[in-house]
């Protein structure tokens, strides 16, 4: 990812976040401005649909990873979008090297993956809070 060592060159913030964004939705809108107004880039790791199948069973992501890059990458305070296929982001996260780790309201700082990682170097590990009553599964469950 070339495109990260001329941002840290020119001292920009970076900030991390992660997920499945399956059926994007007001919440996820609301959480990526806040997490982007943190710093100058925001980096979204994206898990393919091979990982989101592994973390929430087999009838997800209803849509495909491409359809959730390009839908993640059209937002105008994104700026890279880098799907993963693991487990979870960590190799992801050594890779970017944040200036902020993000994640949503539901974690723990200590149990955010890579938050010690984040920390060993001065980076910040912060949690924003989700917006109540909006999620994917339930959007998926009403469908």
């Amino acid at each position: 990812m070339p495109a990260l060592n001329v941002w840290k060159f020119k001292e920009k913030k970076i900030v991390f976040t992660n997920g499945c964004f399956d059926v994007l939705h007001r919440g996820h809108i609301e959480y990526l401005a806040k997490a982007a107004n943190l710093g100058n880039k925001l980096v979204i790791g994206l898990n393919t649909d091979e990982s989101v199948r592994e973390n929430k069973g087999k009838n997800r992501p209803v849509q495909d990873e491409y359809s959730r890059a390009l839908i993640l990458a059209s937002l105008k305070f994104v700026d890279a979008v880098v799907l993963f296929n693991e487990k979870t982001p960590e190799n992801l996260i050594k890779l970017v090297k944040p200036d902020f780790l993000v994640k949503g309201g539901d974690y723990a700082i200590e149990n955010i993956v890579g938050s010690a990682f984040v920390s060993s170097y001065g980076g910040q590990v912060i949690v924003i809070e989700y917006l109540e009553n909006h999620s994917s599964s339930s959007i998926i469950n009403k469908i």
